[in-house]
């Protein structure tokens, strides 16, 4: 209750978001290529990436180029953008993208939102407008979503970043992935849910909701440190789906160690196996 008090005292007088309230703007898209390669019958890569204000974009591209458990994917969510950084990363790895912003965060003054890259086709953009304001900024968060078409199979894929753990209530929170669950459930096709949840034990509401909650016992994404000593990793960061099939073997899924200092978060992966063919 003290920390509650004192964290509204401090932001008391901070500026507010200026929301993009229209579920179709602004949009901002880029397609670079179709990919190249065969699509696999099997193996569906997922990245996320919380790109921290999109501001050390240059550390984020090598990351993304370089590390070998995030290089091939076949789609790539990342949060806390803005147009001007989703380019410079889709163009630096060819790939197609979508990026819809929330609003313009009070932080930074500019756009501040969610982005969907592959090196298949987009098609079908779609902004998400969560229920529910942030308290103290008012931001009202969005999911970007895009149908990813891998080979001839379609699979409906969001990118979301949720508020803060003191911006929301938990149960404003089930609210908004049940909201999302919904959403979700009209897609009448495979789906991907990834993305920055700001919390661990809220994301059971989509796991309840029918979606397979992969990443569920992998390793935090986001370190933390008190007075120099090292604490347990938050787990904030999570890939869900449902149509496609779980992650097999011990080299499946991961946390990236080294981000370069691109971030307050590490990237996240995950090879979703699927019995039926994901596209030929």
């Amino acid at each position: 209750m003290v920390l509650f008090l004192a964290v509204a005292i401090a932001t008391a007088g901070c500026a507010k978001a200026v929301n993009y309230p229209s579920v179709t703007e602004p949009i901002a898209t880029w397609e670079t290529q179709h990919a190249s390669r065969p699509a696999d019958s099997s193996a569906f890569r997922v990245v996320s990436f919380n790109i921290a204000f999109a501001i050390e974009i240059d550390r984020a591209i090598e990351v993304l180029q370089q590390s070998g458990p995030l290089q091939n994917a076949d789609v790539i969510a990342l949060q806390e953008m803005d147009a001007p950084g989703t380019e410079r990363i889709a163009r630096a790895l060819r790939m197609n993208a979508v990026y819809f912003p929330s609003g313009i965060h009070p932080r930074h003054d500019r756009d501040f939102g969610c982005a969907i890259l592959s090196p298949w086709p987009l098609v079908e953009p779609r902004k998400f407008i969560f229920p529910h304001r942030a308290r103290f900024s008012g931001l009202q968060r969005a999911a970007t979503s895009a149908v990813v078409m891998r080979g001839t199979r379609p699979i409906r894929v969001y990118s979301l970043h949720l508020p803060a753990p003191m911006s929301i209530s938990g149960g404003s929170r089930k609210d908004q992935l049940r909201a999302l669950a919904a959403n979700a459930d009209s897609a009448g096709m495979p789906v991907v849910i990834a993305g920055d949840f700001n919390s661990h034990g809220k994301v059971g509401e989509l796991e309840r909701a029918g979606y397979d909650w992969v990443t569920k016992d992998m390793a935090g994404s986001i370190p933390k440190r008190f007075l120099g000593i090292p604490l347990k990793s938050l787990r904030y960061d999570h890939v869900l789906e449902r149509g496609l099939g779980r992650p097999v073997g011990p080299d499946s899924m991961g946390v990236v160690p080294d981000n370069r200092g691109a971030s307050d978060h590490k990237p996240i992966w995950v090879v979703l196996q699927s019995s039926s063919s994901v596209g030929h």
